[in-house]
């Protein structure tokens, strides 16, 4: 699936999907294959679908409040965006891409962890399809002040997938903790017509980096290797400074750290390092600490 776009067919690219716990990934077969958005109106959406397979979906609906199916006429889309903002309360994480792969794990990780979602989506329908009453997509120009204010409106938490978005964003007020997934050691690595096709990206990587770093809200940036469609929750990890240049991270892997991250608020910043390797990890909260600390 190319990034930037929700397709009306949903591809499941890897072979295995992780349904994220508190303390580590656990593994599960899902058969390859695509899920066409609108081809049957008493067809699941892929939410539906997943939750049913985990632990039966009519009793995770109920738990988490939302309708059995979803609308069939699309009332969702029709919601006010303009309604007036009195006492906001902040519970919502923002995924700043909905349509990147990482993204999409990292949405999926949040329902179940029954988060309260916001993703940056270009087409608003088609995510409704996809995630159902589970996710609050939001559609428009990431560079307009005004729609950045909508997505950010209950927003206490910013993940992002790829990079972009950071750099556009004129105002952060209200929001109290940022992750940001980093390629910037990859393609700081690279040389010759790579390092030139990067270029762009690296500037972007660059950029974010640096706007969140001068936010003065808690952030975590997370620097991965060069990252792969590998079945995550396989390999243990390595958080040595230098690896991410020269070492390769399963995206599904990349997403759970992301949502792990939520919980392990720093201070004031957290830069780390990480690539799939020997060191195995059973409690991220003690493993964030303890990067924490070394990163003083």
């Amino acid at each position: 699936m190319a990034a930037g776009s929700l397709s009306s067919t949903f591809s499941l690219y890897t072979s295995s999907f992780v349904s994220f716990t508190k303390s580590a990934p656990i593994p599960f077969n899902v058969q390859k294959r695509s899920l066409v958005c609108l081809s049957s109106k008493n067809r699941p959406n892929l939410v539906d679908q997943i939750l049913d397979y985990i632990e039966g979906g009519p009793k995770l609906r109920k738990w988490y409040g939302a309708a059995d199916l979803l609308p069939k006429d699309g009332s969702i889309l029709e919601e006010d965006d303009e309604s007036p903002v009195e006492d906001e309360v902040r519970d919502a994480v923002l995924v700043t891409d909905g349509d990147n792969e990482i993204g999409q794990m990292v949405i999926l990780s949040l329902i179940v962890k029954r988060t309260r979602v916001k993703a940056l989506v270009k087409d608003k329908r088609a995510a409704v399809e996809a995630f159902g009453t589970y996710v609050e997509p939001m559609a428009g120009d990431t560079s307009d002040r005004s729609f950045q204010q909508k997505a950010l409106r209950g927003v206490r938490a910013i993940i992002c997938p790829n990079e972009g978005f950071l750099s556009q964003v004129e105002s952060l007020k209200g929001v109290q903790n940022v992750i940001l997934l980093s390629q910037l050691s990859v393609y700081k690595g690279t040389v010759g017509i790579q390092a030139l096709m990067n270029s762009k990206a690296r500037k972007l990587a660059e950029q974010d980096e640096s706007i969140v770093m001068a936010s003065g809200i808690p952030y975590t940036i997370i620097r991965a290797g060069s990252l792969q469609n590998t079945p995550g929750g396989k390999q243990g990890f390595s958080f040595k400074e230098g690896s991410a240049s020269q070492g390769s991270l399963s995206k599904e892997d990349a997403a759970f750290i992301c949502v792990e991250a939520l919980d392990a608020v720093p201070q004031k910043g957290l830069i780390f390092e990480v690539v799939n390797g020997e060191e195995k990890v059973s409690n991220w909260k003690e493993c964030f600490a303890v990067l924490m600390e070394k990163s003083k």
